[in-house]
């Protein structure tokens, strides 16, 4: 066992006791508790004699608190864990082992002890036992050294490591929920770490890292893992939270093997409980769950940003319930430590978290491609993304290649976030496109199926610790090999172009303001039998229903023009609703069975209310009434179309006093909903006329008949430009005329009677329009190739038909 790879593979041979009783993915539950086990055991072994002596000594002081009782014992074995019992692997004997073990197990200090609990070790303890295999496994693991003096904490960390890796891989059906792989977890700590300068050759220096989704501990080992091969005197303090019980127990025991204070690590949910509320850290690394919803922990988070604010973690903004990956962005810009330029330098005195220096964060966190772009102006996602850039905290983003996770084959990126960028950094974004830089793994880990080297590893952080923007240009690989499986087409298909590239932005050039463009209503009226017998309905949602029930069950008489002289001119629909009175309204309460049966047959999205008003006699009386006015004022207006409804207001006011009825202002409303209808040929519809004196606003300001007035708007006609920000309209400067200027170059050609919505402004610069941020990664790397010529597809398609003929003859022969 001359390495930690050998080593890892000594102790994953206990696979073979266990192969046949055990599934493979049950494996690692079985060897990574007793690996632990071994490991704390050989630890505590120089110091065991002394806790046991320490033990009597305590036997006698009854009064002690349990927390004193503690102290004394972890003094005594000078570690943060011990163990009472004076017993070993080796000595658990083999007629009573199961007993032994568990007591054994339960003599370790508490945090020791939860790692085992959240292992459920005492279960599979007894699958060993039932399966005769408890005493064999127990024997193998008593002979393997992990002592001090055979393997360091750092060497013992990587065996842990491989073991938890190669768990992984045996389970690679849950492996994504709790474990990165190891290439992408390398990348993102090169990414995080290569600025710190002093942590990585400063002797005696102190750093501390955080994972809220911790996982294993895949990142807090490999950031640990990073610094120490380039400065082995740097102290690393890692600090993490976990949901999963079991990836809680296997990161609390990494961490433990590794000499950390396993109760800086936590177990709970990271959005509602923050069990590390007070600390701020200089590191921060994350994979969080992709495309995960939030609605357990809804209430809670809801109400921290309420309540909060910006004091808060959610201050920004909250995204769509759907999806939580921003929430974990802003809990860890939450997190990171204030940055002062003066005091930083101070900091290689070492405090620990939540100390007073001012030395600033680094974070890197693995998102999928959703909080790029998703939601539009003034949504929750794009104000949390223009907090991140306005603030000046984003780096870089990379774009890695897909098929790169356990459980997913979408599309990720790395987002690299700081508080203290380097003087040519502010004010700039560096987007790096490595979506080629893979190479195929020779066997599938679930759904990962490609891997990024080391070669690659070094062309992403020398690109971004350069800061240099990189024309794409064609890499050096080879094209993807075919699947050697079914039938392969002889048609030639073109080979993906492999390119690596890099652009730099300005922040504001994600940003845009989007205005709301407006056009007139342009309505025309018209007093026809068809529309005037809509009115015998109500409108909305009663409507549809009200008309099945007339058709179905009330099924009033139609009359002819004999029945009903006093309308000679209309048609035989409107006779039949002019000549229902509100007495035919007797069936509703006789059918009322009937009718409750059919609607909630068919209209089953009725209220209970909306129910007895459909079977209360007054709904129907008050249709008629307004039916019978309509008619009325139908025979002073006419039947005539009028393409001005500004004029036509005043016709029917006049129409109404000829008519002698009373309207209120419910009834005039339905009127005119049902008798009029948008014509684009009609002309616009004034809503105010500007009077002497009163402001005249630069939008939606028209003249027209001789008056300066403004339109109502035409709410289908509603449409919205994106105005790109300016380093001026990105601070609310200037913008009335960029926004001018965009409209009369984009829409005004186009629609001349368009106007911006002045009315909907920025909540935060109170400006016109409403800013928004998205960061459309593959537009910026889109390469144009134009379409190959007509003769070659041709020959193509001519090559296919061949073969699908082919076929058609195997079927057939």
């Amino acid at each position: 066992m001359t390495n930690f790879s050998q080593t890892a593979a000594y102790i994953w041979s206990l696979a073979d006791l266990l192969r046949g009783d055990f599934k493979q993915s049950q494996y690692g539950r079985v060897i990574l508790p007793f690996t632990i086990l071994r490991r704390l055991e050989c630890v505590l072994e120089a110091t065991k004699p002394k806790v046991l002596a320490q033990v009597e000594k305590l036997k006698g002081m009854t009064a002690l608190e349990e927390e004193a009782r503690e102290k004394f014992l972890l003094k005594a074995a000078k570690q943060s864990f011990y163990n009472t019992s004076s017993m070993d692997l080796s000595k658990l004997g083999s007629s009573d082992i199961k007993t032994n073990l568990l007591s054994y197990v339960d003599s370790f200090s508490r945090d020791a002890r939860e790692i085992f609990e959240h292992f459920k070790f005492a279960e599979f303890i007894s699958q060993l036992q039932d399966a005769n295999l408890l005493y064999k496994v127990v024997q193998k693991v008593a002979l393997t050294d992990l002592s001090p003096a055979a393997i360091s904490n750092h060497d013992m960390g990587l065996v842990f490591e491989e073991l938890i890796r190669r768990f992984a891989e045996s389970s690679n059906e849950t492996a994504g929920e709790h474990f990165t792989p190891r290439d992408i977890v390398r990348l993102t700590t090169s990414l995080v770490f290569m600025e710190d300068d002093d942590a990585l050759t400063e002797p005696g220096i102190i750093r501390t890292i955080y994972d809220p989704t911790a996982g294993t501990g895949g990142f807090l080992s490999s950031g640990m893992e990073y610094v120490h091969e380039l400065n082995p005197d740097a102290v690393m303090r890692a600090f993490g939270q976990e949901l999963n019980p079991e990836s809680y127990a296997i990161c609390k025991g990494d961490m433990l093997i590794k000499g950390q204070d396993v109760s800086r690590i936590k177990l709970g949910n990271t959005l509602s409980d923050d069990q590390l509320y007070a600390d701020r850290f200089d590191y921060m690394l994350s994979n969080p769950p992709f495309g995960v919803d939030w609605k357990k922990v809804e209430g809670t988070v809801k109400d921290e940003h309420t309540i909060k604010g910006f004091d808060g973690r959610f201050g920004p903004g909250l995204p769509r319930v759907s999806d939580g990956s921003l929430l974990f962005l802003m809990h860890l810009i939450s997190k990171m430590r204030d940055y002062d330029s003066k005091s930083s330098a101070t900091l290689s005195s070492g405090r620990g978290a939540g100390g007073e220096g001012k030395n600033g964060g680094r974070i890197g966190i693995i998102l999928n491609g959703s909080p790029l772009f998703t939601g539009g102006a003034g949504s929750g996602e794009s104000e949390i993304r223009r907090y991140v850039l306005e603030s000046d905290l984003l780096e870089t983003i990379v774009a890695l290649p897909t098929d790169m996770f356990y459980n997913t084959g979408i599309a990720t990126y790395v987002w690299i976030l700081s508080n203290k960028k380097d003087a040519e950094r502010r004010g700039k974004v560096q987007l790096i496109n490595g979506v080629h830089l893979y190479q195929k793994m020779r066997k599938s880990l679930g759904s990962k199926r490609q891997e990024i080297g080391e070669d690659d590893v070094r062309r992403i952080t020398q690109t971004f610790g350069n800061f240099e923007a990189v024309e794409s240009y064609r890499l050096d690989k080879a094209p993807d090999e075919k699947s050697n499986r079914g039938r392969q087409s002889s048609a030639k298909k073109k080979a993906e172009k492999k390119t690596f590239g890099s652009k730099i932005f300005d922040y504001y050039e994600f940003g845009y303001r989007r205005i709301t463009i407006e056009r007139p209503l342009r309505l025309s009226v018209q007093f026809s039998d068809e529309r005037v017998a809509t009115l015998r309905f109500e409108s909305g949602k009663l409507n549809a229903a009200m008309q099945a029930i007339w058709e179905r069950i009330l099924n009033p008489t139609v009359v002819d023009e004999a029945t009903s002289p006093e309308v000679p001119t209309h048609s035989t629909q409107l006779k039949g609703l002019v000549a229902s009175s509100t007495t035919d309204f007797g069936k509703l309460k006789e059918s009322e069975a009937e009718i409750r049966a059919m609607l909630k047959a068919d209209f089953a999205d009725l209220k209970e209310k909306q129910i007895k008003d459909l079977l209360d006699p007054k709904t129907w009386a008050a249709q008629k009434e307004l039916l019978d006015i309509a008619i009325k004022l139908q025979a002073v207006i006419g039947n005539d179309q009028h393409d001005d409804f500004n004029q036509f207001g005043e016709t029917l006011t006049q129409a109404i006093k000829e008519a002698d009825v009373e309207l209120d202002t419910k009834q005039k409303k339905q009127i005119i909903a049902a008798i009029s209808w948008t014509n684009p040929d009609a002309e616009p519809v004034i809503k105010k006329v500007i009077k002497k004196g009163e402001p005249n606003y630069p939008y939606g300001t028209f003249e027209y008949g001789g008056q300066i007035v403004e339109f109502k708007p035409d709410s289908d006609l509603r449409d919205n430009e994106d105005v790109p920000l300016t380093e001026g309209t990105a601070r609310g400067a200037n913008v009335d005329a960029v926004n001018e200027a965009y409209f009369h170059k984009e829409v005004a050609p186009h629609v001349p009677d368009a106007w911006i919505d002045k009315g909907k402004t920025d909540e935060q610069d109170e400006q016109v329009g409403i800013v928004g941020y998205e960061i459309p990664f593959n537009r910026h790397f889109y390469e144009y190739e134009p379409p190959r010529p007509l003769q070659e597809i041709d020959a193509e398609l001519d090559e296919l038909s061949g073969e699908i003929m082919e076929m058609l003859q195997e079927v057939h022969s």
